[in-house]
């Protein structure tokens, strides 16, 4: 199985915009609807407020590296992706569990 897992958060200099961050983060948690071999799937807020911190996480499982090539180019993903480097910066990590 292959852990994905990225971390977001608002871009240097952009305001906090409660309404289009709350859709952002309704279609990040919802897009694995549309993502019929996505395994475990969780979106959740950053809950302490440190320098460090990040302000949301999204953890998913999918088989292996080719489900995980597979779910990067998915029309699904790539729409939201538009959407989301608009707002968010974002890293991610992805590893064999």
């Amino acid at each position: 199985m292959m852990k994905h897992i990225v971390m977001f958060r608002r871009l240097p200099g952009i305001e906090k915009n409660e309404a289009l961050e709350r859709e952002l983060v309704g279609r990040m948690t919802t897009l694995d609807q549309q993502i019929d071999f996505a395994r475990d799937w969780r979106v959740a807020a950053n809950e302490l407020d440190r320098p460090i911190c990040w302000d949301y996480v999204l953890e998913a499982t999918f088989d292996d590296a080719q489900a995980v090539a597979r779910y990067l180019p998915h029309p699904a993903h790539a729409a939201l992706v538009a959407d989301l480097k608009q707002y968010f910066e974002w890293v991610a990590v992805d590893y064999t569990r």
